[in-house]
């Protein structure tokens, strides 16, 4: 369990981006928040990809989009439902990069 400690981190900083943060706005701040929510997505997968060592960081992406499905029904409305799939982008995106300066990162350190 403690090997996975950065990954639960950031799931449950992600987990309260969804869930917690929209009860903050205002009733005319969705598309503000829809835009925090992005932006916090993509930086918490680029962290994902550059501090997590696993594999298990890979399926990051697909799970931020699945946790995102639920919030449609408890904040928004189900016109909201295709945010899912940006979510998806944004964190694949994200992992990557992260992965990428990770392992150039490495390659730095063994020159």
């Amino acid at each position: 369990m403690k090997k996975y400690i950065k990954e639960l981190i950031i799931w449950f900083i992600q987990l309260f981006m969804f869930y917690i943060f929209p009860f903050f706005g205002g009733p005319t701040d969705g598309m503000g928040i829809v835009v925090v929510l992005i932006f916090s997505t993509f930086i918490l997968s680029l962290l994902m990809g550059t501090l997590s060592e696993l594999k298990a960081k890979y399926s990051h992406p697909l799970s931020v989009a699945v946790v995102f499905i639920p919030t449609v029904m408890l904040h928004y409305n189900e016109s909201a439902l295709i945010h899912s799939v940006w979510y998806l982008v944004i964190s694949a995106v994200g992992v990557a990069v992260g992965s990428l300066i990770r392992l150039a990162v490495k390659k730095i350190k063994r020159t």
